[in-house]
């Protein structure tokens, strides 16, 4: 019997569907393809490639329903943000197509040449190892500068939504774009690095766990392939004393819980400055604790499932493992009775260095509440981790949040009293263990392109 790929309801733990996964004479005959492709797909011009971008964004909304219904099923997202998701995917894909030649148009620099200039060319083709989070917005938003960029590309995505990708590869083709821009591969991560390895293959970017990105980055460094990593966060939301605290735990609350609290950009940690620090507990409790999670497929849960159940019996343990060394529960905290992945809103106070809360990427949803003593405690805490993809600072006195988020947090995006989140115009990725190499706007979609300098004497 072939080997099989499956996907499996973290609602319920049915099987949805089983996938044959790929043989080396498919693979080959795809990334071949990819490879052919590449040659007539960069000659276009970005008029004709925009065009492209804009058939899939169409087809994309054409599809919502389905996709976001797909995405539910196989992950758990809540289907709101299932099909919020979709959307961003589409305008990220009309974004790039409408700005990706003004992106990448020659710049000139002045030289002793008679004309001198920096052109960008792409690099060929690219392979995307995705992670099951977000199945559609993290294949989309490397697609959109990938393409636009006239590069070919490639995905492995999660096994567990394998149905999602499918999917993906079926938009391309509804929107009736060139065959072989854009291919997915049903493959176990087994298999990555000999497919780093294919001389048909010209850059890699990876979204997932930093031991994921460990492993990549050794595979691709060793065929000196180009290479984006955007890795785990253990993001830190900072309240100083002055701090609107109605609109600080309403944002923490919802940062913490977005995508049922499973985001390499959530907010995970709160550093919270002492004189307010049992004020926002008590109440950042409260509003975990009213959070309603259930079916994602009514609209009325706030959040869904986790995408399987061995991720959250793995959470729970970081719980148990934090309150064991002194961290206090405040809700949550407990694997509820019946099927499914679920695991209530948790707040875990009173957490320090040497406990999981503190440490480690707690990846679902439960929030770790750190005390500082002051502003500079709590930014030698927000920075006391090996991860640097998000981080956030709340106070009124906004010039003063500016300093500290543009300055002082180590992280790749920071926000003044707003949510971190991505967005399409500007550049997304991190620092320290998140990873290296930016995706979206301007800088990402140059960093699958040969900057080349060109010299006319």
């Amino acid at each position: 019997m072939s080997e099989k790929l499956l996907s499996i309801s973290p609602t319920n733990g049915s099987v949805i569907a089983t996938y044959d996964i790929f043989d080396e004479q498919k693979v080959e005959k795809a990334v071949t393809l990819a490879h052919k492709t590449f040659d007539s797909w960069r000659r276009l011009s970005f008029r004709e490639r925009g065009t492209v971008l804009k058939n899939i964004a169409k087809e994309l909304r054409k599809q919502k329903k389905y996709l976001a219904e797909l995405a539910t099923a196989e992950m758990g997202k809540p289907i709101a943000q299932s099909i919020a998701e979709v959307e961003k995917c589409a305008n990220t894909l009309d974004y790039f197509a409408k700005e990706g030649a003004h992106f990448l148009a020659p710049e000139i620099i002045a030289t002793d040449a008679r004309k001198s200039y920096v052109s960008f060319q792409p690099l060929g083709t690219v392979l995307a190892i995705m992670p099951w989070n977000f199945p559609y917005w993290q294949v989309l938003r490397c697609m959109g500068p990938i393409l636009m960029g006239g590069n070919t590309m490639l995905l492995k995505h999660a096994s567990n939504v394998s149905g999602c990708a499918l999917a993906i590869e079926k938009v391309v083709k509804d929107a009736g774009a060139p065959k072989g821009i854009f291919q997915t591969l049903l493959l176990p991560s087994s298999r990555i690095e000999s497919l780093i390895a294919h001389p048909a293959i010209s850059a890699v970017t990876l979204t997932g766990s930093t031991a994921a990105g460990s492993k990549v980055a050794a595979a691709a460094g060793s065929h000196l392939k180009k290479l984006v990593l955007e890795l785990g966060g253990s993001d830190p939301y900072v309240i100083l004393e002055d701090a609107d605290l109605d609109l600080a735990v309403k944002v923490c609350v919802e940062g913490r819980l977005v995508n049922s609290g499973q985001s390499c950009v959530a907010a995970k940690r709160f550093i919270v400055v002492k004189s307010l620090r049992k004020e926002f507990e008590k109440r950042m409790a409260e509003q975990m604790k009213a959070a309603t999670y259930g079916d994602p497929m009514d609209t009325k849960s706030k959040i869904g499932p986790m995408a399987r159940v061995d991720l959250r019996d793995e959470l729970h343990k970081q719980v148990e493992a934090s309150i064991a060394k002194g961290a206090k529960l405040l809700c949550g905290g407990f694997i509820p009775e019946g099927d499914g992945a679920y695991y209530p809103p948790s707040v875990l106070t009173n957490v320090k260095k040497g406990m999981p809360a503190y440490d480690e990427e707690m990846f679902g949803p439960v929030a770790a509440i750190i005390e500082a003593k002051d502003e500079k405690d709590a930014i030698r805490l927000a920075n006391d981790s090996i991860y640097g993809l998000g981080a956030a600072v709340f106070s009124k006195d906004r010039k003063r949040a500016e300093l500290i988020a543009a300055t002082e947090l180590q992280a790749g995006s920071c926000y003044v009293n707003a949510q971190v989140h991505s967005d399409m115009r500007m550049p997304f990725g991190g620092v320290k263990q998140s990873g290296y190499g930016r995706e979206l706007g301007q800088f990402g979609i140059r960093e699958f392109m040969n900057i080349k300098s060109v010299f006319i004497h």
